[in-house]
């Protein structure tokens, strides 16, 4: 148990790089202390999941590497989400409640190549060994019925008074890594900022670009109008967002000079909309922008 060693202490900041690579087993395929954490298939991630619960101080977080196993019953990301789900700690009511939890899968591997990628690690060359390894690797996941394996970053938070839920599940790549850290920081920040706010008060708010977003327009030869409009984020995660006409509109006009609401008002008064309908439809993309970092408070 990697809990063991702090039985019954809480802690801010957790992180880990927990020995989660899934090995046979079985006599003959070696164990790696640094990456061998001696369980069967991805248990030691669930278990580090479930484990975090009771060592993280109210508003605590906990980061940790991991993979999880694609099951022909169910993916990778439904299988960490139900970890998370059994991951309970105290609410501010006394209640029972599941920990906040961002889910990152960077990607996914079919079973023969994960093999071969640890079975190189631990420096065995192709030839009969390579071949009785890869044979024991396969041979333990088809006992499962493991159809791919998944890796990816898990970011995990003992929910404080006053925030809202958090709950993203979500395959990305693996972006910027040198900014990730902070990225991850302005995440959780904007998640709590836009939560504590109705959609009265968010259209209220007063709204920036961030200064690494860039807008996409593609056109069909000869067509005034275009065909699509990306939003697409240099550093981070290099995420790209897709908008209708009016959300690209409001967004343009996000300088911070203008409320949301009141830029809905202008547009509502060139397109001879209603103020109202503009705003429903584009408030829930703001809130994705936000917490995405697309767009600064």
């Amino acid at each position: 148990s990697l809990f063991e060693p702090v039985a019954g202490e809480l802690f801010d900041h957790i992180v880990s790089n927990p020995p989660f690579v899934i090995t046979p087993r079985i006599e003959g395929v070696p164990a790696y202390e640094y990456r061998d954490g001696g369980q069967v298939g991805d248990s030691l991630v669930a278990d580090v999941i479930r484990g975090i619960a009771e060592h993280l101080t109210p508003g605590g977080a906990a980061q940790l590497l991991g993979n999880w196993e694609y099951r022909s019953d169910s993916t990778g990301l439904e299988r960490v989400a139900g970890w998370i789900d059994s991951a309970l700690t105290v609410g501010p009511n006394g209640d029972s409640v599941p920990l906040d939890a961002w889910v990152i899968e960077r990607e996914v591997q079919n079973p023969a190549l994960y093999a071969e990628t640890w079975i190189r690690d631990g420096g065995t060359t192709p030839g009969v060994e390579f071949d009785q390894l890869s044979n024991a690797w396969l041979d333990d996941f088809e006992h499962r019925d493991v159809t791919g394996v998944g890796f990816g970053y898990v970011l995990l938070r003992r929910p404080a008074p006053g925030t809202s839920p958090l709950r993203r599940v979500e395959s990305l790549g693996s972006g910027n890594s040198a900014g990730l850290g902070d990225h991850l920081a302005h995440t959780l920040a904007a998640h709590d900022w836009q939560g504590a706010l109705d959609d009265g008060a968010l259209a209220r708010a007063f709204l920036t670009v961030a200064a690494d977003v860039t807008e996409e327009r593609h056109y069909w030869p000869g067509d005034e109008d275009p065909a699509a409009i990306t939003l697409r984020q240099g550093g981070a995660f290099a995420r790209v967002y897709p908008m209708g006409t009016v959300l690209a509109a409001v967004v343009g006009a996000c300088d911070g000079e203008l409320s949301i609401a009141a830029i809905s008002a202008a547009l509502a008064e060139i397109l001879d909309l209603a103020t109202e309908d503009i705003l429903q439809e584009v408030l829930g993309s703001v809130r994705e922008l936000v917490v995405t970092g697309f767009l600064l408070p």
